[in-house]
């Protein structure tokens, strides 16, 4: 349905159970999903915004729906880290959304974020990075059990020693949580968390649930497109359009510089 609607420059918001994307003239501007922290959380524990910053921001241009062009104009974040964050939770959550099981799509023509698009990606473009997405996370550890399964520490195994990033990962491993959990209470994208999780269960530090069916992470379809939970009363849905932040850094490069994080991980 993505490459249907992008070959009819649709603009709306395409729904399944585990998340939404938002389109504009066929391209994704916008994706949110229960699995993966949002933009506001990124930005927000990962230490670059004060809560009451994003609070402000959303109070005075929700409405508008131009929040992302008021962090900018009012000095809160420069066009650039914006990009970088937001095509960082664009990604992620995109990755979650188009998921194998994730129930089935519907599209709501016309509807438009409050966020405001920021840097517009090619359907294509995005379908390759999910689909390499799962390759890279095959290759790290051939089971997906661990995905979803709260996280349970196993031995002690001394190698290869857990970075720092892990480690925290580890400190939060109850039992209880999931990684989408861990993911939120770290302020880290979903899909980051999930690359710790499989390199660390291949090498022991956590332990790999029984063959079975893998606990499901799926949320069912909501009737309307999930708002970000900073946002208590997200303004009502319509087809006004925000204005562009930005055309640039190029996206390739940032793309490139990706990778090169995610492999460093």
């Amino acid at each position: 349905m993505l490459g249907h609607l992008a070959a009819r420059r649709a603009t709306g918001a395409l729904l399944r159970g585990n998340g939404t994307l938002y389109l504009r003239d066929g391209e994704i501007v916008h994706a949110e999903s229960p699995v993966s922290p949002g933009l506001d959380v990124l930005l927000t524990l990962g230490g670059r915004l004060p809560a009451e910053g994003w609070r402000e921001a959303v109070e005075r241009a929700g409405a508008r729906r131009q929040v992302a062009r008021f962090l900018v104009d009012n000095g809160r974040l420069t066009r650039g880290e914006l990009e970088v964050y937001h095509l960082g939770a664009l990604y992620d959550a995109a990755f979650f959304a188009l998921a194998p099981g994730s129930g089935p799509a519907r599209f709501r023509s016309g509807l438009s974020h409050w966020l405001g698009p920021v840097r517009p990606v090619p359907a294509g473009d995005l379908q390759r990075e999910v689909l390499r997405r799962r390759r890279l996370l095959e290759d790290l550890w051939p089971h997906p059990g661990v995905d979803a399964a709260p996280v349970v520490r196993g031995q002690e195994t001394g190698f290869p020693a857990p970075t720092r990033r892990q480690r925290a990962l580890l400190e939060l491993a109850d039992g209880v949580r999931t990684p989408a959990d861990i993911a939120r209470r770290l302020g880290r994208p979903a899909f980051h968390v999930l690359i710790d999780v499989r390199r660390l269960a291949a090498a022991g530090y956590i332990r790999t649930p029984a063959p079975g069916p893998a606990p499901s992470s799926r949320a069912p379809a909501p009737p309307e497109p999930p708002a970000s939970g900073a946002v208590p009363h997200p303004p009502p849905a319509s087809d006004a359009r925000g204005p562009e932040v930005s055309t640039d850094p190029d996206i390739a490069l940032l793309l490139r510089i990706r990778d090169a994080l995610e492999a460093r991980l």
